[in-house]
C-alpha cells in the first residue's frame, strides 16, 4: 500500500490522503467520532441518514440524485457503526477520478463540496429537518431493528454483548435504543446536528490518483471558520472477569446460539495485541481453526463456531449454532481447544496456516479504492500502520507468545438462545 499523507486542517479536524494510480475511481469519507452516549446514539444514528436525503443546494432527494448522476455516477453513502466506545458517523461519496473526467473538471471538489453541504448545510427549515424525510429514515432505522432480531446469529452476539458490558458504555448499540429514535423529534435533530459538529473529532480520508489539494481547501475553508470543541475519545479496557455470568432466552429457532464472552487481558495500544489477534485466528478464525475443524468437523458437535478478537476494547467472542440438546458438550468443547492452545498444543500447520490466513486477509484490502479506504478507516484513533508493517507483526508472533495470549483470556459472560418449543422459524 502507498504511504499515508496525514495533516490536521483545523481543530480536531484531519486529512488523510492515500494516493494510488491503479483504479479509475476515487473515495471521500468524513468520519464524525464522538464519545459513545445513551443520551446521543439515538438521535445521531437517525441523523445521519437524515443528512444523506437532501441539503440547501439540493432541497429534496431527486434533486440530489440528480447532482450524483451529473458527477459521472457519483454515489453518496452513510454508515453508523462502533469503534471501541467512540460512535462513528461515516459519510461518503465515490466517483470517477479526477485524471478521467472531462473539460479538467475536478470530480474531487465537487464530491467535497456536495459533502460539506451535505454535512455544514442540511435542508433545515424553520429551526427543523423536513418532518417525511425523518419520519421515511426512522421507518427504515426501526426497520433495520426489527431485521436484526430476525436475524438470531446478530441477535444472540448483540444481546451477549450488552450484557456482558452492561455497566460499560460498551454495551451501547451503534444506533442506540428503538425508543431514543422513536422519540427523537425534527426539531431536537438540529439541536443533535449542532452537537456533533461542534463536539465530533472530524477524520476524512481521501483514495484516489490526482493531488487531493482542490479537496482539503473545500474542507479548510468550511471548517477552519468553524467554532468546535472535540470531545476527547476514550474505550476503557476491562482487564479482568469476575464470576462468570450466564443468562438464557426462549425464542422459535431451528438452532440454538451459544455465544461466549472473554476478557483478553490486552487491547491497543499493548504490545500484545498481535499475539491476541493471532491467537484468535488459531481458536475460530480461519477454516483451519481448532475450532472449525476439532469442534464441528471432527466432534460433529455445532453447525458453526468462530471467534473474533476486538483489540480495541480487549474482548474476545465465541459464537455459534448448536442443537439444544448439545449446549453443555459445546461449550465444554470449546473451553478445551482454549485449554489446549494454554498448554501449548499447537502445531505448526496451525500456526502457520493462521499467518498466512491473516496476511491475506490485510493484502486483499488493499485491492480495490473501498479496501483501502476501510483500512485506513481502521486505524483511526491509533498509530498508523501500513499492511506490510501489520503482516510483519503478525509473522513475528511466536508460539510463546500465543500460548500467554490464551492463557489471559477469562470467561466473563455467557448467552444462549434456545428453542422454546413448538415449530421453529
Amino acid at each position: 500500500m502507498s504511504s499515508i499523507n496525514r495533516q490536521q486542517i483545523a481543530d480536531g479536524v484531519f486529512f488523510n490522503c492515500v494516493r494510488d494510480s491503479r483504479f479509475k475511481t476515487m473515495k471521500l469519507s468524513v468520519n464524525l467520532l464522538v464519545p459513545l452516549s445513551g443520551d446521543t446514539a439515538s438521535e445521531y444514528a437517525l441523523l445521519a441518514d437524515v443528512l444523506t436525503r437532501s441539503c440547501k443546494a439540493y432541497p429534496d432527494f431527486t434533486a440530489l440524485s440528480r447532482k450524483l448522476c451529473a458527477l459521472y455516477g457519483a454515489d453518496l453513502s452513510v454508515n453508523v457503526s462502533k469503534m471501541g466506545e467512540c460512535q462513528l458517523i461515516a459519510l461518503a461519496t465515490a466517483g470517477l477520478d479526477d485524471r478521467y473526467s472531462l473539460d479538467g473538471e475536478s470530480i474531487a471538489a465537487e464530491l467535497s463540496a456536495l459533502l460539506c453541504g451535505v454535512i455544514f448545510e442540511p435542508n433545515i427549515q424553520n429551526g427543523a429537518f423536513v418532518p417525511s424525510e425523518v419520519e421515511q429514515e426512522r421507518r427504515q432505522l426501526l426497520d433495520t431493528i426489527d431485521a436484526e432480531y430476525s436475524e438470531k446469529r446478530v441477535y444472540a452476539n448483540g444481546r451477549l454483548m450488552e450484557l456482558m458490558c452492561r455497566d460499560e458504555v460498551y454495551g451501547i448499540k451503534r444506533y442506540g435504543t428503538a425508543e431514543g429514535i422513536k422519540a427523537a423529534t425534527p426539531e431536537s435533530l438540529v439541536q443533535a446536528w449542532k452537537n456533533l459538529l461542534k463536539t465530533a473529532v472530524i477524520e476524512i480520508i481521501y483514495i484516489g490518483d490526482t493531488a487531493p489539494d482542490k479537496a482539503v481547501e473545500v474542507f479548510r475553508s468550511t471548517l477552519g471558520a468553524m467554532d468546535r470543541q472535540p470531545a476527547a475519545l476514550h474505550t476503557e479496557v476491562v482487564r479482568e472477569a469476575g464470576a462468570v455470568r450466564r443468562f438464557t432466552e426462549e425464542a422459535d429457532v431451528s438452532q440454538a446460539k451459544l455465544v461466549m464472552g472473554f476478557r483478553a487481558g490486552a487491547a491497543i495500544p499493548d504490545k500484545e495485541v498481535w499475539a491476541e489477534v493471532l491467537m484468535g485466528a488459531i481458536l475460530g478464525g480461519t477454516a483451519t481453526s481448532k475450532l472449525f475443524c476439532n469442534v464441528r468437523e471432527k466432534q460433529s458437535l455445532c453447525y458453526y463456531c468462530s471467534s473474533r478478537y476486538d483489540k480495541r476494547k480487549g474482548i474476545l467472542i465465541v459464537d455459534s449454532g448448536v442443537e439444544t440438546e448439545n449446549i453443555e458438550k459445546l461449550e465444554r468443547g470449546i473451553m478445551k481447544e482454549i485449554e489446549d492452545i494454554q498448554n501449548g498444543v499447537i502445531t505448526d500447520f496451525e500456526m502457520e496456516s493462521a499467518k498466512k490466513a491473516l496476511t491475506n486477509i490485510y493484502q486483499s484490502s488493499n485491492d480495490s479504492v473501498s479496501g483501502i479506504e476501510a483500512w485506513v478507516g481502521s486505524q483511526l484513533l491509533t498509530d498508523y500502520l501500513t499492511i506490510e508493517e501489520i503482516v510483519a507483526k503478525t509473522n513475528a508472533v511466536t508460539k510463546e507468545e500465543v500460548v500467554e495470549a490464551a492463557k489471559r483470556l477469562q470467561l466473563d459472560t455467557v448467552f444462549t438462545l434456545r428453542n422454546k418449543g413448538g415449530e421453529p422459524s
